[in-house]
């Protein structure tokens, strides 16, 4: 599986061929300026809630590639408002085969409104299950001891876990959440886009290393194998 950054809490994961688009946010981020948004690929376009910094470039890279949207359902309805179509609407619970592997939609302790104010639903987390291997991308959230379930259902080959604090958990609660899903690669997400969320990365990785993981901090636009 090859995982592409492209800032705040935007990854995108290739697998079997497919484009798994998370959460993008790019075009409004200052660290993604080098990004040029309309050479993204994406089939699937997941995200995980309402927020701005997730949904801000939903509509526009959705029309361009045609991608589908997977979403929960209040958010799915408000896509389909702005001419979105190709959409499967999900929630926490539930699970569906696609044509790369299994999702299922897991709790995130988090709020969830959509850019206009209106109710984004609940926000939720994705367990990603393919044939190159499964992993779990968490969206924002706090810790939770829900995520002790995630450890127990499936072994993840890594996991992608908010770390900047005031927002979602930080640092030392993030490392208990890999110690929950039994995971030891983690890639963080969520940090140093805003000044409330800025983080000291090496202490972040010093931390990790220190309880035996390993925490990547990727560069923007930069591509890992896993």
């Amino acid at each position: 599986m090859k995982v592409t950054y492209y800032g705040h809490s935007c990854f995108a994961v290739e697998t079997g061929g497919k484009h798994l688009l998370f959460d993008p946010f790019i075009t409004p981020n200052d660290l993604a300026k080098g990004v040029k948004v309309d050479e993204i690929p994406a089939d699937y376009i997941l995200i995980s809630h309402g927020h701005e910094d997730h949904i801000a470039d939903a509509v526009r890279l959705a029309k361009r590639t045609g991608a589908k949207v997977v979403s929960n359902y209040e958010i799915i309805n408000w896509l389909s408002g702005k001419g979105i179509t190709n959409s499967h609407p999900m929630n926490i619970g539930g699970h569906w085969f696609f044509d790369f592997g299994k999702v299922k939609c897991v709790n995130a302790v988090h709020s969830s409104s959509l850019p206009d104010g209106s109710y984004g639903g609940n926000p939720m987390g994705f367990l990603i299950e393919t044939g190159e291997g499964n992993f779990y991308y968490s969206g924002d959230t706090a810790l939770t001891y829900d995520m002790k379930l995630i450890g127990d259902y499936k072994n993840m080959n890594f996991a992608l876990l908010p770390i900047g604090n005031n927002f979602t958990m930080g640092i030392d609660n993030a490392i208990i959440a890999a110690e929950f899903i039994k995971c030891d690669k983690i890639i963080g997400l969520h940090y140093d886009t805003f000044s409330y969320i800025k983080i000291d990365q090496n202490e972040a990785k010093e931390k990790f290393s220190r309880a035996g993981k390993e925490l990547h901090l990727m560069p923007v636009g930069s591509t890992m194998e896993f």
